[in-house]
């Protein structure tokens, strides 16, 4: 497995995580993980296993449209089975008044391949 075959997995999980999370689809937020996976939101809470996810995320479903904005995605280490990124994101919302920032921060992720599988093993979330 190439560099740019991992970088492009990692991606393409970041994007699928994100698409799910906007829109409200729990069970494809939690299927981005692996049963053990782990979200931390820094200072607040940490979710660990599919059930501690499945909870959270339903609990952040979006009352109103959102977007995270994902950028500047950084493999910091690789291998064929485990890969290390960080990414900036902005997450906004909509308003009567249009578009607004919500809060700025940085996803420290940590993705394990399994049978050809890119998933979140570890995902920390740190407000900036």
């Amino acid at each position: 497995m190439t560099y740019a075959d991992v970088v492009e997995a990692v991606r393409a999980t970041i994007a699928t995580y994100t698409h799910a999370l906007d829109e409200g689809r729990t069970d494809d937020v939690v299927d981005t993980f692996w049963p053990e996976g782990v979200f931390e939101l820094t200072g607040v809470d940490t979710y660990e296993g599919a059930d501690a996810l499945r909870a959270a995320y339903d609990s952040f479903k979006p009352q109103v449209p959102q977007r995270h904005l994902i950028s500047n995605t950084l493999l910091t280490n690789w291998s064929d089975t485990e890969a290390s990124a960080l990414s900036d994101v902005v997450m906004m919302i909509k308003m009567d008044s249009g578009w607004s920032p919500i809060f700025v921060a940085k996803y420290h992720d940590t993705l394990h391949q399994r049978d050809g599988a890119w998933k979140f093993a570890r995902r920390t979330i740190v407000e900036v």
